[in-house]
């Protein structure tokens, strides 16, 4: 049984469907990326898991169970976390802080254990470990992404939805950033991937999936992906914005 499973998913962003029959899955520990030109669809398809969108028709289904129809905290609960686009962290807030509270859907857990948590994901992201103390606003565009991830991380995540994590990042901090993410994965960290760096998505993927204004196109291992004419065309060849 896949960890999570969407079956013929329609979604409407507003009046317009961004979603037209969506069927994916991602099975326990895999890392999992869906490629896509913007507006494909690809962080409707998040938001659809985590519960910010819900499904015009289809199932969602988690471990088995439909979640379609529960909210967004209902579903953080069950082990969903999402890490949504453009960081979103708490300007005024310490980073310390901002990831202690990445765990506030864990009820009834001692402020001791989640500091201790808070430390280790600090030596996951050592590059924020020095502003632990420091307001999230005075962090660059890459250490925030790092802080949004590790907020993400402390809500012990069966599944982590990561959407766009390279966005607007220098392409050394990308490279960091993937290979920090390739450590979650290998510490057991069940991901699904949207990202528009297909290059940098697909080496570190299981597999992959191409979404196009809506409809799943192609799907298959990154070999399957690197070796398709058309993906290659339309997402690994030159510089795409």
């Amino acid at each position: 049984m896949p960890l999570l499973e969407l079956r013929n998913v329609a979604s409407y962003y507003g009046n317009v469907q961004a979603l037209k029959g969506v069927s994916l899955r991602v099975e326990q520990g895999e890392l999992v990326t869906l490629l896509g030109a913007n507006g494909a669809g690809k962080s409707t398809t998040l938001k659809t898991i985590s519960g910010l969108v819900v499904p015009a028709q289809g199932e969602v289904l988690f471990e088995g169970k439909p979640v379609q129809k529960l909210g967004p905290e209902a579903i953080a609960r069950l082990g969903i976390s999402h890490v949504p686009e453009g960081r979103r962290i708490f300007p005024g807030l310490t980073v310390r802080e901002n990831i202690l509270l990445g765990a506030s859907n864990r009820k009834g857990v001692p402020r001791r254990q989640l500091e201790e948590e808070a430390d280790e994901k600090f030596t996951i992201f050592p590059e924020i470990k020095p502003f632990e103390n420091a307001l999230g606003w005075t962090l660059s565009g890459g250490q925030q992404q790092m802080l949004a991830v590790a907020r993400g991380l402390m809500a012990r995540p069966k599944l982590l939805l990561l959407d766009e994590p390279s966005l607007g990042l220098a392409p050394l901090i990308v490279q960091n950033l993937f290979g920090t993410i390739r450590k979650i994965r290998a510490a057991g960290t069940t991901i699904l991937l949207v990202e528009q760096n297909a290059n940098m998505a697909l080496s570190v993927a299981d597999r992959g999936y191409v979404l196009e204004t809506g409809s799943l196109t192609v799907e298959g291992t990154p070999q399957e992906l690197l070796g398709n004419e058309e993906v290659r065309a339309a997402y690994l060849g030159g510089h795409h914005g």
